[in-house]
């Protein structure tokens, strides 16, 4: 049932994850500045960017224990406070290690942001009897999209990053105030530390979730990294053309997860998933069958409409499957944390990866690699079955 209590708390996760994206969006779109200030190679700018995602991955474990010790509302409040104080930082770029350290600093806190909004969600998912989840991630990329665009048109405008940064910073603490009022109290959702410090062992099944999710990484990050090169170095597309696959892939991900929620509490998470790792899997394989531009657009659009819902519909059934199944032995916060952990290493692991094997084999026929993955999930998803009501 949707209290009014429940209700402020929901609006605030979704100001959290817009926030949260539009953090993640205003620094993407100043990516080309940094290198151009700091005058440094792709392969340079690139050896820094990986301490960001090194900060996120090394933040998801710690960030799910304190979140069932503290509860999530202080670790919303405390790191939508570091995202913004830290923000800012990255614009100082005095050199290329500066940039790195700020960098994973600045991703520890959005890491501890993301889970602990997670973690909450999934709290009031429990409470309310209702699927809420991926309509939050829904607005994590929608902030992004916004990020994107206007950090864009600021960077044309010929504003510093600093001072874009040091706004956007200033924006994002006071949205920390903001939603502070409207969380639920840091009770809701406290677990026992001392049971699960007794119960470091995870249940398999947490393990099989996190499985399910690095399927649905893996398509994101080729869909993120891959479609402007196939679609330019494969088929001699235009820039303009070459960015469009992953535009289109942007929007049915906010499609899909506004989505996510309302067919989830009609067929339930495991059909959904099942259904989503078909029409990914046979969608993406059909575009690379093609083999021409118009492949393409089919193969992300199908990539897009299939996995966008995945990985907020796999922590809330790990939440819901901890809360009901092992209490005992795991907080559904760790269990959150645990499917992020395992899905975000997948997500940034894997466009090398294809890289190396489209050396061997052409990209487009590597890309068949992440169609299989998907139907590898889509036969994996009956184990998400002990979520569904």
């Amino acid at each position: 049932m949707l209290t009014p209590e429940i209700k402020r708390a929901r609006n605030a996760i979704l100001i959290g994850y817009i926030s949260n994206g539009i953090a993640l969006g205003s620094f993407i779109a100043r990516i080309p500045d940094f290198k151009r200030i700091l005058g440094v190679t792709d392969g340079g700018l690139g050896s820094a960017l990986i301490f960001g995602s090194i900060g996120v991955v090394l933040s998801l474990g710690p960030a799910g224990r304190y979140s069932a010790k503290f509860g999530s509302k202080p670790l919303i409040v405390g790191s939508a406070i570091g995202v913004g104080i830290t923000i800012p930082g990255l614009g100082l770029l005095f050199n290329i290690y500066t940039l790195a350290i700020a960098l994973f600093i600045w991703g520890i806190t959005l890491g501890v942001q993301d889970i602990s909004l997670s973690a909450h969600g999934v709290a009031l998912e429990q409470q309310s009897g209702k699927k809420m989840l991926s309509t939050m991630h829904a607005m994590y990329s929608l902030g992004s999209i916004i990020g994107v665009a206007s950090g864009g048109v600021i960077a044309q405008l010929g504003i510093t990053p600093l001072a874009h940064l040091s706004v956007i910073g200033v924006l994002l603490v006071l949205s920390a105030f903001l939603i502070n009022p409207l969380l639920l109290p840091a009770s809701m959702d406290q677990h026992n530390p001392d049971g699960h410090k007794r119960n470091r062992k995870r249940p398999k099944i947490f393990w099989i979730l996190g499985l399910l999710g690095i399927c649905a990484a893996i398509s994101e990050g080729v869909a993120s990294d891959w479609g402007g090169v196939l679609a330019r170095d494969t088929f001699g597309a235009s820039p303009f053309v070459s960015a469009m696959p992953y535009a289109l892939f942007s929007a049915l991900m906010v499609i899909g997860r506004l989505s996510g929620d309302k067919l989830s509490r009609r067929f339930g998470t495991s059909r959904l998933l099942t259904a989503g790792g078909l029409i990914a899997g046979i969608g993406l394989s059909a575009g690379m069958l093609m083999n021409n531009i118009q492949g393409v657009f089919l193969g992300w659009f199908f990539l897009g409409v299939g996995v966008s819902a995945v990985i907020p519909l796999l922590m809330s059934a790990a939440g819901e499957i901890a809360s009901k199944e092992y209490p005992d032995r795991i907080a559904p916060s760790e269990a959150v944390a645990m499917i992020a952990g395992i899905s975000y290493f997948a997500f940034i692991a894997a466009p090398p990866l294809i890289g190396f094997l489209s050396d061997q084999i052409t990209l487009r026929l590597a890309l068949f690699v992440p169609a299989g993955l998907a139907l590898m999930m889509a036969f994996g998803a009956r184990y998400a079955r002990s979520s569904d009501h």
